[in-house]
């Protein structure tokens, strides 16, 4: 019996690997025409998330959000998805994520615009928005880094690293590093990682921030965007659904009082209505797909989350 056993099981079928799920979907220019929608300017915000804590958190060290993509992204698409998409600490901004075409500067010498695929970026404001921020505030982790330092998007300083992402789970975290003097008033680095589910995490950079002890704000924002590159001037929308737990900070998620999410369409950065959030667990999912005409009482709508601290999916 053991051998006609072994002939039977190797005669089986393999079991059919599940079909690939669908990216691609007709140009915005289509969609918007089907749906009599016009479309704003590049970039598009096509979704953003927040999260509003009861308080604001003292001595902040580290922030750390998981992310779970759906589905493998092809190159022919330009999509940010920023677990950090605004934030606060003593008063200065920031923000980061992946970016399926990260660009900017080989270093301070060479200016040239250099696009290098799929990243992760890590970048701040400058205090105000007509003061300078320079490359002194920026601390790449190796020389496949870019810089960049500019006034496009108000003053900003930022560091990006190729990072081939795609379909799974990451961390994008930001952990708070040395302290340092300069001209005599305390600053301290922050660096970024993106760490894959299950393997070791790769150091984006570092920026400068000034202060020695930081108090983060009380609320935390998430997005998928749309942008414009040189290569893509004019990308397609992905089919997507891309997943965002609660931020951690200091290790822990803190008491969130209330979360929602919201669809630009007036103010900047607009976006025409294609994606939907809803609120899965403790996480939040946004599903991006055909552009719609949306219900403007479902411009804004709350999230409700599940009560209690987020799981890390990265914890054995």
């Amino acid at each position: 019996m053991r051998p006609l056993l072994s002939l039977l099981l190797l005669a089986a079928p393999a079991a059919a690997q599940p079909a690939p799920l669908p990216v691609s979907q007709p140009s915005p220019e289509a969609m918007a025409a089907a749906a009599a929608v016009a479309l704003p300017p590049l970039p598009w915000h096509l979704a953003n998330i927040w999260w509003e804590f009861a308080k604001p958190i003292a001595h902040f060290t580290s922030l750390e959000v998981d992310i779970t993509i759906d589905r493998d992204l092809p190159p022919e698409y330009n999509l940010y998805i920023s677990p950090c998409g605004i934030a606060e600490m003593n008063g200065q901004r920031f923000y980061g994520g992946l970016q399926t075409h990260i660009n900017g500067w080989r270093d301070a010498e060479h200016r040239d615009r250099v696009h290098l695929g799929p990243g992760a970026i890590f970048s701040r404001w400058s205090a105000d928005p007509l003061t300078l921020i320079g490359l002194d505030h920026v601390r790449p982790a190796g020389p496949d880094c870019l810089v960049e330092s500019a006034g496009y998007e108000g003053e900003f300083a930022s560091v990006r690293r190729p990072f081939a992402w795609n379909k799974g789970c990451y961390t994008w975290s930001l952990n708070q590093g040395a302290a340092e003097l300069r001209d005599g008033q305390p600053v301290t680095w922050y660096t970024c990682r993106v760490q894959p589910q299950g393997k070791a995490a790769l150091e984006v950079g570092s920026l400068r921030f000034e202060g020695s002890d930081f108090t983060y704000w009380a609320k935390h924002s998430a997005f998928v965007e749309v942008y414009s590159t040189a290569p893509l001037p004019r990308p397609g929308i992905p089919q997507v659904a891309v997943t965002f737990s609660a931020p951690r900070l200091n290790g822990a998620v803190p008491p969130i009082t209330k979360a929602s999410a919201f669809y630009p369409n007036e103010g900047g950065p607009d976006s025409p209505d294609c994606a939907w959030v809803k609120a899965q667990g403790d996480a939040c999912v946004v599903t991006v797909g055909p552009i719609f005409k949306r219900d403007e009482a479902q411009r804004r709508h709350p999230l409700v989350l599940r009560a209690g601290p987020n799981p890390n999916p990265q914890a054995p």
